[in-house]
């Protein structure tokens, strides 16, 4: 019985074993695929992030007006998440590097731009933004089409402003014009279990909103005249793009599609078919011909991005950042 045992323990050791050696092999094998990648992507005689490329694929239409498919879909945050092999793609960049890529090329005439999307981080919403102008800048012929296929909020309906016509689909949901900031202030917890907070810094308000120590009402009134600055220039977008007569509506509430075009937030309700004929007629032409953007991988490209487990997602703990985000 002990002999069985003994065997057993050392099945288990040999199995433990292997599982270490495979993964330390995994994650070498990962950082050799980096380097030996990011050689590769260096090996260019133009500059790669000036004139992004993509092998385009033909996704709608036999008609010869070049339209790119562009989504924009999830929260608008920068950064890759990291996985035992590689990254997640950073979301922001790829859809920067997709407008950039169609603005310097003549023969597109018109952008796609297909949200869902509750917004995100007030920087990357506004690069976004201010890309997609630059892509009607470039061709005063242009046209930059938003579908908002199930959310189209705060961030996104910030970006959604570059388009001369947003559409959303009837079930959709648009709005949150508004600004957050959120933390955590855990001074009566830490109180409780005899924590304190020893914090060393330069100035009395360089230590603001320390979750150890109680809210400081000048802090909270400094942090206020930010939110009520960022959600002055988000408000006075809207309010030029839509044309509208006051701010009264954009005060962070949502819209269902129907309210939104009641109250000229957005242009019309429909489907993706009726998207395209509607931007058709704006073109002014019969039949469109559309494409969707495709990143062209070597091995190691595709290794890196291969559905390994995520790490832990410690964003939660991330200091308080200012977002153009609908959280209900």
């Amino acid at each position: 019985m002990a002999e069985k045992g003994s065997k057993t323990g050392l099945w288990i050791a040999v199995a433990v074993l292997a599982a270490m050696l495979a993964m330390s092999g995994l994650m070498n094998l990962g950082l050799l695929a980096s380097l030996v990648s990011r050689t590769a992507k260096a090996d260019t005689d133009y500059p790669v992030d000036e004139e992004p490329s993509y092998d385009e694929v033909w996704s709608y239409g036999y008609g010869e007006t070049k339209v790119v498919r562009i989504a924009l879909s999830g929260v608008i945050m920068r950064g890759r998440q990291q996985r035992l092999i590689g990254y997640e793609p950073d979301m922001v960049e790829s859809i920067l590097y997709q407008i950039r890529c169609a603005t310097i090329d003549e023969e597109v005439k018109a952008i796609l731009l297909e949200v869902d999307s509750p917004g995100g981080a007030v920087t990357p919403s506004d690069e976004i933004y201010a890309a997609l102008k630059r892509f009607k800048r470039a061709d005063e012929a242009r046209v930059v089409m938003v579908f908002v296929r199930d959310l189209g909020a705060s961030g996104a309906y910030y970006a959604a402003m570059a388009g001369d016509f947003i559409m959303a689909e009837p079930t959709a949901i648009v709005g949150s014009v508004g600004v957050i900031m959120q933390t955590l202030n855990m001074k009566g917890l830490a109180d409780k279990v005899g924590l304190s907070s020893v914090t060393i810094a330069s100035g009395e308000n360089k230590d603001m909103l320390n979750p150890f120590e109680e809210v400081d009402p000048k802090h909270l009134a400094m942090m206020q005249e930010l939110v009520d600055g960022m959600q002055d220039r988000f408000a006075s977008i809207v309010e030029t793009a839509r044309g509208l007569e006051s701010r009264k509506l954009l005060d962070g509430r949502v819209f269902s599609a129907g309210q939104a075009v009641e109250h000229n937030l957005i242009d019309g309700v429909g489907y993706f078919q009726d998207a395209l004929d509607k931007l058709a007629d704006l073109l002014d032409v019969e039949d469109l011909y559309l494409v969707r953007y495709s990143e062209t991988m070597s091995f190691f490209d595709m290794l890196m991005a291969s559905k390994a487990p995520s790490l832990p997602d410690f964003t939660a703990m991330d200091s308080p950042r200012f977002l153009y985000l609908w959280k209900p």
